[in-house]
């Protein structure tokens, strides 16, 4: 068997490993984003589509060992990660999948909560992440959902791991961050410059993604393996987040520099090409500088590299998010942003092979008793697993 092909035994496995059907369980959606003049086709994506049309066939020739009807449904695209899926979808049964949205015109279009309210369990191999949508809707409709943004051929050897064990080391995680009130962390920009950022960890509790998804009403990302929580927004009143420092972000080759007040990035005080550009951006969609999710990743211990997909390279070790964060329990949502579009929620991994002029120094968790924990130490967790 190829390393990135997946058979129908494959399929069957994992989905019996991750989203553990039961005898009311009967059918299963994968669920595909389309082109349009906005946002062209590219390369991965057609490949995404190819592999996505081929499980759908490998599963549906497997049903005598799932016992589920499985169905392929195309959209289109949503322009942009975590923004809301479109109100109707499209069902496909040919092997070759559209390469533009021009393509459904005059085709049968059926509504989206009809799809995804008929299906108890979605997988969503799509261009843009439908995870934050798929969270909010997951409860109101009682499916549950994989989410596979961005996925590669590349990305098939983590869907093989023992995600029992990355799941126990992901609560460890988790059980780490609901009993802390903050996260002190230090970073180190090109050898001497520091940065210092203090996240407010109150009144959230975190969420683990570990790899297992059973129950009704809940999404996650495939692969899987990171723990996460919300930083506090504010939204108490009379009770002030604390969230504030600056934190630098290497965006090629030129390292942006935040200015947290508030737990939102309220200016950049760096400069160069890149920082011009995400000023305007900050100025346009405030909301975007809104510090949405610490997360800590696992699956480097597996021997999992990073492949420049934020879908897999999340789940490596730390990384920070701005953006949406109402799908994590937050306050900020699409109402905060201009228009659907501008939705995003945008994670940034602290691994050297992507950001290779910061070093994450030391992170440091607290607890209202006092007592501090080394959780990092030069960019590698400094816990026992």
């Amino acid at each position: 068997m190829a390393d990135d092909r997946l058979t129908g035994e494959d399929l069957t496995n994992l989905v019996q490993r991750v989203l553990k059907p039961t005898e009311g369980d009967h059918a299963l959606a994968v669920i595909v984003d389309l082109p349009d003049d906005e946002v062209p086709d590219t390369d991965d994506w057609r490949i995404r589509r190819g592999l996505a049309a081929g499980w759908v066939e490998e599963l549906a020739n497997a049903r005598g060992q799932h016992g589920l009807e499985v169905a392929l449904f195309l959209y289109r695209n949503v322009h942009s990660n975590n923004a809301d899926l479109p109100p109707k979808a499209w069902r496909w049964d040919s092997d070759e999948i559209p390469n533009h949205i021009d393509a459904m015109v005059g085709h049968l279009e059926e509504p989206m909560d009809g799809v995804l309210g008929s299906h108890q369990i979605v997988i969503a191999p799509t261009q843009f992440s439908t995870t934050a949508p798929l969270k909010v809707m997951a409860p109101r409709l009682g499916f549950r959902a994989a989410t596979m943004p961005g996925f590669t051929p590349e990305m098939v050897p983590a869907l093989r791991l023992d995600y029992t064990e990355v799941n126990r080391r992901v609560m460890l995680l988790k059980n780490l961050l609901d009993t802390s009130t903050a996260a002190d962390f230090r970073f180190v920009v090109a050898g001497s410059e520091e940065h210092r950022l203090h996240l407010d960890l109150r009144h959230r509790t975190a969420h683990a993604s570990g790899g297992l998804l059973p129950n009704p009403g809940t999404a996650g990302n495939l692969p899987s393996g990171e723990a996460y929580i919300v930083p506090y927004e504010g939204e108490i009143a009379g009770d002030a987040t604390a969230s504030s420092g600056s934190l630098p972000v290497q965006f090629g080759d030129e390292v942006i520099v935040f200015a947290i007040e508030n737990n939102v990035a309220v200016e950049i005080s760096s400069q160069g090409p890149e920082s011009a550009a995400e000023r305007i951006r900050l100025t346009a969609e405030p909301a975007r500088g809104n510090l949405a999710e610490l997360g800590l990743g696992v699956l480097s211990d597996f021997g999992i590299a990073p492949i420049g997909v934020v879908l897999l390279d999340e789940k490596l070790g730390l990384h920070l998010a701005f953006g949406r964060s109402e799908h994590f329990g937050g306050q900020v949502g699409p109402a905060q942003f201009s228009r659907p579009e501008a939705v995003v929620h945008q994670d940034h991994v602290y691994l050297p092979e992507i950001q290779p002029r910061i070093v994450v120094a030391e992170v440091i968790l607290h607890r209202d008793d006092g007592v501090k924990l080394d959780l990092m130490r030069d960019g590698r967790y400094a816990i026992a697993f």
